[in-house]
């Protein structure tokens, strides 16, 4: 497969994830579209990789046509749709309000699926495309603390797994890319009550990092040529997820430990402090 000329949209394409993403395809020859609801941000990508900035909220169905059928007008075909965009919420499920709830579904759920919506139909009648779903670690495993966020990755990850079923017969690729934490602007955000994203996620494993996100969007491309259908990156995310398949119960109780744990450090002296 060969990126080069081919047209892409990136949707959180502003930081972390979706930047690196758009970096890649960018050095692989690809035209991109840099959408994110920060206009400022996905201009700052866009203007570094050469592509094409649009200011884009995923939880606007209309919106995201649009940005479709731009590039269709514009180039006559769409290769990639990148639906990547995606908020966190961490801490207790008892602490979440009913909007935050809502938020996180229409961003992580509804976003991939107005992307999908718009994008499928496009591929289905040139033949051809790919659709890349950026899941979690948290699509596969289930940790405490991280409710709503694993609802709506095990949600993405469903779907893209049902949709690749379907949608192998059009000649369309689907691909779920899972990684553990990444080190991206969302592991400082979405924290209710004492949660510390990063006390969470690093905690035991003698860093305070999350995988690089330029390793994880050449991953994700070396994915797309293999028409792989999940991607779980890194090696200790898939150790999890391994772990999580051969015995649910097992870390389910390594997860109530954990939650525990942190618990008790989010309410010492220190951490209030």
């Amino acid at each position: 497969m060969s990126f080069v000329g081919k047209h892409a949209i990136v949707t959180g394409a502003g930081s972390g994830i979706g930047a690196a993403l758009s970096r890649a395809l960018a050095d692989r020859g690809a035209k991109v579209v840099c959408a994110d609801i920060d206009g400022s941000a996905a201009e700052s990508v866009a203007a570094a990789t050469g592509g094409v900035a649009v200011k884009l909220d995923v939880t606007d169905a209309v919106a995201v046509q649009r940005t479709v059928d731009d590039v269709l007008d514009r180039a006559g075909r769409l290769d990639f749709m990148f639906n990547n965009a995606g908020i966190f919420w961490g801490g207790d499920t008892e602490k979440l309000s009913l909007q935050q709830w809502n938020s996180i579904i229409d961003v992580n759920l509804r976003g991939v699926v107005h992307g999908i919506a718009a994008a499928y139909p496009v591929m289905i009648a040139q033949k051809a495309g790919h659709i890349i779903n950026t899941a979690s670690l948290a699509g596969l495993t289930a940790a405490g603390q991280l409710s709503s966020y694993v609802a709506t990755k095990h949600a993405v990850v469903g779907l893209s797994l049902s949709l690749r079923a379907e949608a192998a017969a059009h000649g369309i690729g689907v691909l779920a890319v899972c990684p553990g934490a990444v080190e991206t602007p969302i592991l400082d955000k979405g924290a209710v009550g004492g949660f510390d994203g990063r006390e969470y996620f690093f905690r035991g494993h003698r860093t305070s990092r999350g995988y690089p996100p330029d390793r994880l969007a050449a991953d994700t491309l070396r994915a797309v040529e293999a028409h792989k259908a999940l991607l779980v990156r890194p090696a200790r995310a898939s150790v999890a997820w391994m772990l999580g398949r051969l015995s649910p119960t097992l870390l389910n109780r390594i997860s109530i430990g954990y939650v525990e744990r942190q618990r008790r450090s989010q309410q010492s002296p220190a951490s209030r402090g």
